[in-house]
């Protein structure tokens, strides 16, 4: 059972589909929230259903939705997935679907709890990601994390009409010294 983690500000609840709600299923309609993902856009509610439901059924997944503490408002959400326990890897990614929440500090204050919680409790070795380069204010929160470029995929990503390149970033346990 995957944990629900508590910051000041935050609750981060296990994504299911209690959080299937018609403010998400915005959230994948809205091109400033799906600018960089690969999903959205034309979704449908049958869609983050079946999605959800898919969430629910895999164990080997980290997710959880992002709520705000004062009122228990679903604002996005923030996922390690795949992982490979061979490796003592996870993939990171966060969506912050809410706009009226963007510029708050809740995906710098998501991402500490998840990433400390996948060192410390899941006891993965390294974290990784890819970014759309251009996508800047992403670029500044993982620099900001400590995530650092390993690798430029050159026009690798074709997005709103032009190719881009794509970072690849991680960032190592600090309590481990296996990137040394």
């Amino acid at each position: 059972m995957i944990a629900t983690l508590i910051s000041d500000r935050l609750v981060l609840n296990p994504l299911s589909l209690i959080h299937c709600t018609n403010e998400y299923l915005a959230w994948m309609n809205n091109p400033e929230v799906y600018r960089y993902l690969e999903t959205g856009g034309d979704y449908k509610m049958d869609n983050l259903i079946k999605y959800l439901e898919s969430v629910e059924a895999n164990p080997f997944i980290l997710f959880w939705a992002i709520h705000l503490k004062e009122n228990g408002k679903h604002i996005g959400n923030i996922k390690i997935d795949p992982i490979n326990k061979r490796h003592g890897l996870g993939e990171y990614g966060i969506m912050m679907g809410d706009s009226d929440e963007w510029g708050k500090g809740y995906a710098y204050e998501a991402s500490k709890l998840v990433l400390t919680y996948c060192f410390k409790k899941v006891g993965l070795r390294k974290i990784i990601l890819g970014v759309v380069e251009e996508n800047e204010s992403a670029v500044k929160l993982y620099k900001k994390l400590d995530f650092f470029v390993e690798g430029v995929y050159k026009d690798h990503g074709y997005y709103f009409g032009h190719y881009c390149n794509v970072l690849r970033m991680a960032i190592f346990n600090p309590n481990t010294n296996e990137q040394d």
